[in-house]
């Protein structure tokens, strides 16, 4: 009974045992392994990022999912387009945090509708349709994307650009980033 006992409790040890090795290992050879400061005003590896298609936005990219091996992805996002927004899409493999910093948005988070305003914080789970306008005529806010996915490469395919898109290349270019446009913006009354 004893010999039990004392297998028992040092099987159930095992993880503590393995932890300090794991809190002391390398970081992976795709992340950072340094910190950095990402300024305000300021975006990251590709400056301010213009956008076409969805809206007329400068996107900064202010932690990159090459920062952090893919776990993470941080932007901010200078809205300029009173009116305008994404059209009804689903990220299969990301979930998306929106903190609004400046100005006034409105979302839809599956079959529910929210008004945003500075100091807002909206949480939009993978596989939900979800889409956002913008109602103010100047508005700032951060986007966490967790995992990263192909969010930033789609900003900067949608910068690239010569033309307006339409419809049907906006909803080809985010099948191509791994999301999917089930309908059409969001419309504020």
């Amino acid at each position: 009974m004893k010999r039990r006992h004392f297998l028992q409790a040092s099987l159930a040890a095992l993880p503590l045992a393995a932890a300090p090795a794991a809190l002391g290992a390398a970081a992976p050879p795709d992340r950072a392994t340094k910190g950095f400061k990402a300024s305000a005003g300021e975006g990251r590896l590709h400056g301010h990022i213009q956008l076409k298609g969805v809206n007329q936005n400068i996107l900064d990219v202010k932690v990159s999912g090459r920062d952090t091996g893919g776990d993470l992805a941080i932007f901010e996002q200078t809205s300029l387009s009173q009116g305008r927004g994404t059209p009804l899409h689903v990220h299969p493999r990301q979930d998306e945090i929106f903190h609004v910093l400046d100005g006034e948005y409105a979302f839809r988070v599956g079959e529910d509708h929210y008004r945003l305003t500075a100091g807002d914080v909206v949480f939009l789970p993978r596989n939900v349709p979800h889409a956002w306008t913008q109602i103010s005529p100047r508005g700032k806010m951060s986007v966490t994307v967790q995992p990263a996915g192909q969010l930033e490469e789609f900003f900067v395919t949608m910068a690239a650009l010569k033309t307006e898109p339409t419809p049907q290349e906006i909803a080809q270019i985010f099948a191509a980033h791994d999301m999917k446009v089930v309908g059409p913006p969001l419309k504020v009354d």
